[in-house]
């Protein structure tokens, strides 16, 4: 199992020098990667009437792809994966460009973790369309592969179309491309058709059965479950037992990447460092002894 720390987006200022000092400290403590989940812009409370919204104008988001390029210059080892980014509102080829710069700065360590969203406001604001973002992201998955293999694309689909194009220097590999997103069959057949691994919500009752449904349509689709990478994240208590458990039964379900994040409106970029790294020691001490 990967070990992850979730960055304190919200919690951390706007100090560079402290964000140098999470992402070197994160790479210290032996954490295999660093994700950060994120929106390009917030709206009013009033915009989001009748959603189930939890972000709004007044909360701090720091753009991934930028502070993971500040962050490949810092350090030699860290992981940075998107947990996720909401393809769906962005352009595809300026996508492709960015991530690939960021991939060759790190020497290959980028994971470009990907969703679709809630916030329709965002998208209003891009100029992106909301209504079709679940069947978009599809046809941008495979725009985004053939340009990071090839150094000339052509291609014509229903939103894109590519003639003779290319976004030298390529990354000199396929980033991996994980989706995230609820666990409706259409979120989970579009993982097990296109993505390289699955970023789930599993903390409800209803895990298990959400696993064996994925896992029922990699076989579909003539991929092995038993290799398919599952990300999940855990966090929110102090209770050593109630977070073993919490761990044990990650794993028993086939996750292969922890993401750990005690960062919330009430905790310091500090504390959450320094509870994430007990609770990856503690976890990683009994899983190793259970083994």
């Amino acid at each position: 199992m990967q070990f992850g720390i979730n960055f304190p987006t919200g919690q951390i200022g706007l100090d560079p020098i402290a964000m140098r000092d999470f992402a070197q400290a994160t790479e210290g403590a032996g954490f295999d990667y660093l994700s950060t989940y994120e929106h390009v812009a917030g709206a009013h409370p009033d915009r989001l009437e009748g959603v189930q919204a939890a972000y709004f104008f007044e909360d701090q988001f720091h753009e991934p792809l930028t502070m993971f390029a500040f962050m490949a210059a810092i350090t030699e080892r860290l992981q940075f994966a998107t947990s996720v980014l909401v393809l769906a509102q962005r352009q595809t080829v300026l996508v492709a460009k960015q991530a690939a710069e960021i991939d060759l700065l790190s020497g290959g360590r980028l994971r470009l973790g990907v969703g679709i969203g809630w916030n329709h406001t965002e998208y209003e604001a891009l100029g992106q369309d909301f209504n079709n973002r679940g069947r978009r992201v599809e046809e941008q998955i495979e725009v985004l592969r053939l340009l990071w293999g090839k150094p000339l694309v052509t291609f014509s689909g229903r939103w894109h179309t590519l003639d003779r194009v290319g976004i030298n220097p390529l990354p000199g590999r396929q980033i991996p491309v994980w989706i995230g997103g609820g666990d409706s069959d259409a979120v989970l057949r579009r993982v097990a058709k296109v993505a390289d691994g699955w970023i789930p919500f599993l903390s409800s009752d209803k895990a298990r059965e959400t696993v064996d449904r994925l896992r029922a349509f990699l076989l579909e689709a003539g991929r092995d479950p038993q290799t398919f990478p599952i990300e999940s994240s855990l966090g929110g208590t102090s209770n050593d037992k109630e977070l073993i458990e919490k761990a044990s039964t990650l794993q028993s379900l086939g996750v292969t990447y922890l993401q750990i994040s005690f960062a919330n409106r009430d905790t310091t970029a500090a504390q959450a460092l320094e509870s994430s790294i007990k609770a990856k020691q503690l976890i990683q001490a009994e899983l190793a002894a259970s083994a």
